[in-house]
């Protein structure tokens, strides 16, 4: 019988599905991000990627012969790395944005990082989009699979040196690029790796914005309770009978999981591709509830297609559905599914919904890997302060998982130790921005630590959402974040060719163009 622990490592991760069942209830990790990430990938074959994108300038696909292993010198494999780049706008010794790739394809986080793109221009920018390795088409060994001896290479550190000598390749073979600063950028696990990357090799970039990065969502460091409760916050201040709605429809649910004639009724209304047996009932659940917490990732104020092709502020489309709570089940349920179609079906085009559309993935044991072993990021619900139900998390239950399932116990204190936790007062020029309505905002850095470590809190913002493309319905409370992060990200620039020779600064003013000159 498959366990529910995979999908609980998940499932606050991304949003879409994957099934595997388990004993242990209620221990979670990193966002609701990671499934989609893999299903662009995977699901897609990369023709999306490959032959289309909106990214809008030049740009190629390379590979970097990569280091398997950079901390000892027995292992000599190498692995193929894929990275994008564009240098329309470069010019001699001018900046270079680089983007610490997450967790999913790479073009999935080129794709959905406008800001890069928008201001190459303005910093004469090369844009280098480097891909995380096990993730998109950077596999070492071919493939994925749960083999420790292969599966044991994929740790923060080894991504971080891989962004490292990535990036010294650049310096040593093109020599246009030998006094470019680098700023590094990132969102959700990319901005923590951005702000690592930043205290870790301050050598090899001026600064990082690290957007929606919960550097601090580790075991004994963080209210769990906090992720579900703004998931909850922002369907209510839409509407109390939404909220309302969503709350009182899973005991409704678990009553019709409980007989057959209910599954049978869940798997029409539903349009589900096959219909629900008995041992996917927390399947069913986690893969409704992770409907509302993707939502609240990605209630953007202009349409986009992150995670899935959607309207400007979806919720607020959600909620027009859901606007009686006292319905019996039935009924209630089947403004849950209409509200629920609003993520999963909002263009038309899906026939059907399939819960275990990833079980056979084994691209997805990438991120579980990372979650059960450095990355434990739990998230937890209680119930009453919540639209959910009682979820507690417990670290013993879920390193026992862990190590059923990989073989290795999870390590809560690693990335504290490695990184810092609280204590990043050391580190310098780190921007870390975060929306006020985004779950993940609870892990991340609030308030300002010291003068070069500035927090910036957008308020009504979702997850990552400066570092998206400029959009019509953007609220001056963004515009004004975004402003403030170029102004700190050409002070950094400045400062870096002023210590190396004034005449780079005044060249580098030179080779902007007309009035954008004033601008920084």
């Amino acid at each position: 019988m498959k366990s529910n622990f995979l999908i609980n490592t998940l499932f606050p991760l991304i949003c879409i599905i994957i099934i595997i069942s388990s004993s242990i209830k209620g221990s979670f990790s990193l966002r609701p991000a990671i499934k989609n990430y893999q299903n662009f990938n995977n699901n897609n074959n990369n023709n999306y990627a490959d032959n289309y994108t909106p990214i809008p300038a030049n740009f190629s696909i390379k590979w970097y012969d990569q280091k398997l292993d950079h901390f000892n010198y027995v292992e000599t494999q190498r692995f193929k790395q894929r990275y994008i780049v564009s240098t329309d706008h470069w010019c001699d010794g001018c900046p270079i944005f680089f983007y610490a790739g997450n967790e999913g394809d790479i073009f999935m986080f080129a794709n959905n990082t406008g800001f890069m793109w928008e201001n190459a221009r303005r910093f004469r920018a090369m844009v280098l989009f480097a891909e995380h390795r096990y993730y998109g088409k950077s596999i070492p060994f071919g493939k994925l699979d749960r083999n420790l001896q292969h599966l044991g290479y994929l740790t923060t550190e080894q991504a971080l040196a891989d962004f490292a000598e990535l990036l010294e390749f650049i310096n040593d073979t093109e020599p246009k690029a030998a006094n470019s600063p680098v700023v590094t950028f990132g969102g959700s696990y990319g901005g923590m790796l951005a702000a690592w990357f930043r205290m870790k090799y301050p050598h090899l970039t001026v600064g990082a914005l690290a957007a929606s990065a919960p550097i601090l969502q580790f075991p004994g460091i963080y209210d769990c309770n906090g992720y579900f409760d703004i998931v909850s916050k922002d369907f209510k201040d839409y509407s109390v009978n939404c909220y309302e709605s969503i709350r009182k429809s899973w005991p409704a649910v678990r009553r019709l999981l409980d007989t057959v004639d209910g599954r049978k009724w869940l798997s029409k209304t539903f349009v589900m591709c096959k219909p629900l047996e008995e041992t996917q009932k927390e399947d069913f659940v986690s893969w409704l509830s992770n409907t509302w917490e993707s939502l609240a990732m990605i209630d953007y104020p202009n349409p986009a297609s992150f995670l899935q092709p959607l309207p400007a502020y979806p919720i607020r489309e959600v909620c027009k559905l859901l606007t009686d709570p006292t319905k019996t089940d039935r009924l209630l349920l089947e403004d849950i599914y209409r509200g629920a179609s609003i993520y999963y079906n909002y263009t038309g085009k899906t026939k059907c919904n399939d819960i275990s559309l990833q079980a056979q993935d084994l691209g997805t044991d990438a991120w579980n890997f990372q979650a059960c072993t450095e990355m434990v990021l739990p998230v937890c619900a209680n119930g009453q302060t919540d639209m959910f139900w009682d979820r507690p998390w417990n670290l013993t239950e879920f390193s026992d998982g862990c190590r059923k399932t990989y073989g290795v116990p999870s390590d809560k204190e690693k990335a504290i130790i490695l990184f810092g936790g609280k204590h990043i007062g050391a580190a310098t020029n780190i921007i870390f921005s975060q929306g006020s309505r985004d779950p993940w905002s609870v892990g991340g850095v609030l308030k300002t630590v010291a003068p070069s470590l500035p927090a910036i809190l957008i308020p009504n913002a979702c997850h990552h959402e400066d570092l998206r493309s400029e959009g019509p319905n953007d609220p001056p409370e963004l515009k004004a974040a975004r402003n403030q992060e170029i102004q700190i990200i050409g002070d950094w620039i400045k400062q870096h060719y002023r210590q190396i020779d004034p005449n780079l600064y005044r060249q580098w003013v030179h080779n902007f163009n007309g009035d954008l000159v004033t601008d920084i």
